[in-house]
């Protein structure tokens, strides 16, 4: 684990020094053992924030740099194996992505787009901002041979600069070319089309399990697509491109239907949580459409946890609270999901019908090493039993986070410590393994 030290204070990332610590590191086990290194990295630079500084004061800064962590953190969460990437912030309005994967050009550029999209979306609730947008730029490059991590730096750096006075260009390789795109925004979206047609997106499992017992509870749906170009795809950026095609209804009940003929075969004790997306809450049919799903695979709607997550609740929050209450009146349960990141808009507890709060994974990085976070993990624990709510951890990957979160009372929790995220098959093949069920 990266060490407290590391850490740069405001976002909790990785500071510039853990992210040379991981270059030197994978190039030095890739020439022990004779291999390549595969080693990319994007460098991610935010030019407006000095702006937003000026404009809304140092605070909103802060909080749209907390903001934008997130979003990358989640963003390689979803796109790379767990282990081969880290996400650090190197500087204050730049942060670093790299990967350690076989990965093409094309792909890696892709990756740079699809991030960029994701920084650039709103960012709502920042001081006296209601609504504000970062604009990035975005530096590539394939490390190579001989390129340590300070060659790394400078070549990303210098790249970055070249391109601040072009206007309108956000994304170039360290040697200064811009690579076509390897295929366009209209075939991809083409190809999601056909994907769903041949039942191509794939849903896979991330068990949960209940504290202090260490009994799975159930697991949390998530999607993945493998594209014969660009490689995997995971959900956040699946679901951008079924939002550019206006697809993402058609998107969702896919994920939803297979999700739940997959759990009707389940224990009957195991739950099934599934992500609503913002076209989800905004159908005015939704909620029946979801009991129509429930009645025609067999599923249990008792068994159902649905989450959501502050961008989904972004906007009309009053006809979001009505159709999750009519929802929770199927017997539905409801969670509000990454808890922590963001700006954790308070406003959500009191208007939503929740059952579960999910604590983000930046709420118990540090909660072994740091008093502050060991503090701030108490109070959401504390907060969420006051208001009736049961916690589900998110992101834990050692003992000593699982110890630490059962003696503070968590609920649940998930993570690669104890599994990650799996097929149907396995997470069947799991649950009738285990000695808890039921």
């Amino acid at each position: 684990m990266i060490g407290n030290d590391q850490r740069d204070a405001l976002t909790g990332l990785p500071g510039p020094g853990a992210m040379r610590e991981r270059l030197t590191a994978w190039q030095a086990q890739a020439a022990q053992f004779r291999q390549v290194a595969h080693v990319h990295v994007m460098l991610i630079s935010l030019g407006r924030i000095d702006a937003v500084n000026l404009a809304y004061g140092e605070d909103a800064g802060d909080g749209a740099l907390v903001a934008v962590a997130e979003r990358i953190m989640h963003f390689a969460e979803d796109e790379f194996a767990a282990g081969d990437w880290i996400a650090a912030r190197v500087a204050g309005g730049s942060f670093m992505v790299a990967a350690r994967e076989a990965c093409s050009r094309e792909r890696w550029q892709w990756l740079g787009e699809a991030l960029a999209d994701a920084v650039a979306h709103p960012i709502s609730g920042a001081g006296d901002a209601s609504t504000m947008r970062l604009w990035p730029r975005i530096a590539l490059m394939r490390a190579m041979p001989g390129e340590g991590p300070q060659m790394v730096f400078d070549l990303l750096g210098d790249a970055i600069d070249d391109i601040r006075g072009r206007h309108g260009q956000r994304m170039v390789w360290s040697n200064g070319s811009v690579a076509p795109r390897g295929i366009s925004s209209a075939q991809l979206e083409a190809d999601l089309l056909a994907a769903l047609d041949r039942d191509e997106i794939e849903i896979v499992f991330q068990p949960q399990f209940s504290l202090p017992d260490d009994c799975l509870v159930g697991a949390e749906a998530l999607a993945r697509w493998h594209h014969p170009m660009l490689g995997r795809i995971g959900a956040s950026t699946l679901f951008g491109i079924a939002e550019r095609a206006d697809h993402v209804a058609q998107l969702s009940r896919h994920i939803a239907e297979k999700s739940f003929h997959a759990a009707a075969a389940w224990p009957q004790h195991l739950r099934l949580s599934l992500n609503v997306t913002p076209a989800d809450l905004a159908a005015a049919g939704f909620a029946s459409e979801m009991e129509s799903m429930i009645e025609l695979t067999g599923f249990s709607a008792q068994r159902t946890t649905l989450e959501i997550t502050e961008h989904v609740l972004l906007g009309e929050l009053e006809r979001s609270a009505a159709m999750l209450n009519g929802l929770r009146g199927l017997g539905i349960r409801v969670a509000l999901d990454d808890f922590g990141a963001g700006f954790c808009n308070f406003r959500y507890l009191k208007l939503l019908p929740l059952d579960y709060i999910k604590l983000d994974r930046a709420m118990v990085e540090g909660i072994t090493e740091t008093p502050t976070d060991r503090a701030v993990f108490r109070a959401m624990i504390a907060m969420a039993g006051a208001l009736g709510l049961q916690t589900i951890a998110e992101g834990i990957e050692t003992e000593d986070q699982r110890n630490w979160i059962t003696a503070e009372g968590c609920d649940f929790y998930q993570g690669y410590f104890r599994a990650a995220p799996m097929s149907p098959a396995a997470f069947m093949q799991l649950a009738q393994s285990r000695s808890d069920l039921a």
